[in-house]
């Protein structure tokens, strides 16, 4: 997210596509000139989130409320993620890309990464969202990261933890002395975390204008994105899988063997809609990158451009991420990474947006088991509302929900039975649970 006011699915065997109408499953494949396969989208009456017949919202927390700890519900709700505590309870770890010149409302007392003037905290951070798993009943909400700047996405672990990313670089020579830390670094929550966590930079994951992170759960890789119009697509692989902590080796992707340098398209096709490239990876240094110059040294030992990485999702096998203003049209992309061994990696450009009023600034994404996407739309156009966008396995776009707010949709995710997607509407802050009939 490029912008200041700018700002996934965490199911076990649930499938967004394919979702049921008038008691059977409607076909998806070819194009969609019969229309969506959800049906078409109701006005809401409320006028916050259109759906389409038989789905319904409910608003599980809003801007200001009370929190168990003291504080209020802070604003600028972005990426979020949803685990199963056990016991019938969930968690939502939610993201607040909050900047120090925001009101982040009450802190309680606890550890912070970095404070202004090195006493009051800087106001991004997270948020957890303690529920009742059958009833959704908010049963605690509290601070769980505090001291960061600009949380704008991340990723869920299959550890049960959650990956919060700064899509922030300042330094503290920037800042002249008002801070303490140099930002644009990774920080782990535990799902299970209580209250605000003692904050821990991996920055062996790199110092960069972080985005989002997805783990391939068979090697324990993490990849990341860089919301930058020059960025790379980067991996982290941990010295011990799954203890991110114990560092690891960061690596950004090129296509040498196809001889691509760019995937933005802007300039004529550099990659066709289903053309397939084999990735190789560049072994990274000086990670910490005081200069912000990760992305250059790597365009400059051939690393692939992309446009604004951003939402990255694993699936079963395969990776998708979104690059939120690449195309001819500059409306989006999305790219399939399928991982393989050694240099075998298959990187491919799923889907181009031809035109905004089909899809326009994909950012958070998720995919479902069947090979359904999910994208949340993050365009700031004054005549563009921003929508949940369905993504077929053909390519197939289509509309799944429409946000009534001039703001963006941000962090869908679902609860492990599938019945419940949560998704926020980024400023002022309000986290939705949708519930509806798709397949259990």
């Amino acid at each position: 997210m490029i912008t200041d006011r700018r700002r996934f699915l965490a199911a076990t065997g649930v499938a967004f596509g394919g979702l049921l109408i008038g008691g059977q499953a409607r076909a998806t494949t070819g194009p969609m000139a019969q229309g969506s396969p959800v049906g078409p989208l109701r006005p809401d009456p409320e006028g916050v989130l259109d759906l389409p017949q038989g789905f319904s919202y409910r608003v599980i927390s809003r801007l200001g409320d009370a929190m168990s700890d003291g504080g209020t519900v802070p604003d600028r709700a972005d990426g979020m993620g949803c685990f199963d505590l056990g016991a019938g309870k969930l968690a939502l770890v939610r993201n607040h890309e909050l900047q120090p010149q925001h009101d982040g409302g009450e802190i309680p007392d606890g550890p912070a990464f970095d404070r202004i003037d090195h006493g009051v905290s800087l106001p991004g951070g997270t948020t957890t969202l303690v529920l009742d798993a059958a009833t959704l009943e908010v049963e605690r909400e509290y601070r769980s990261l505090a001291g960061t700047i600009r949380n704008c996405a991340g990723g869920i672990t299959p550890w049960n933890s959650w990956l919060t990313c700064e899509e922030n670089t300042t330094t503290m020579d920037q800042a002249g002395g008002r801070l303490s830390q140099d930002h644009g670094w990774i920080f782990e929550i535990p799902a299970a975390a209580p209250g605000l966590v003692e904050p821990r930079p991996l920055t062996a994951m790199g110092r960069f204008n972080h985005e989002a992170a997805c783990v391939d759960p068979r090697s324990g890789i993490v990849y990341l994105t860089e919301d930058r119009e020059d960025s790379v697509l980067y991996r982290f692989i941990p010295n011990a899988p799954g203890e991110l902590h114990r560092g690891g080796k960061l690596q950004a992707m090129a296509l040498f063997m196809d001889g691509i340098t760019d995937t933005r398209n802007w300039n004529g096709a550099n990659m066709a809609v289903g053309q397939t490239a084999r990735a190789s990876w560049i072994d990274m240094d000086i990670v910490e990158a005081p200069d912000d110059d990760l992305r250059h040294r790597a365009a400059a030992r051939g690393a692939a451009l992309i446009a604004r990485g951003e939402g990255i999702w694993m699936g079963d096998g395969e990776m998708y991420l979104t690059a939120t203003s690449g195309g001819a049209a500059n409306e989006g992309q999305i790219f399939r990474l399928r991982p393989g061994r050694g240099d075998a990696d298959a990187f491919s450009l799923f889907y181009e947006s031809p035109a905004e009023a089909e899809y326009s600034f994909g950012d958070n994404i998720v995919v479902g088991p069947n090979g359904h996407l999910v994208v949340c739309e993050d365009s700031y156009k004054d005549h563009v509302e921003n929508h949940l966008r369905g993504i077929t396995p053909t390519g197939e776009a289509y509309a799944l929900a429409l946000l009534n707010m001039q703001t963006e949709l941000a962090g869908a995710c679902f609860s492990p039975d599938g019945r419940t997607m949560f998704v926020n509407a980024y400023s002022p802050t309000m986290t939705l649970a949708i519930t509806g009939p798709w397949p259990t």
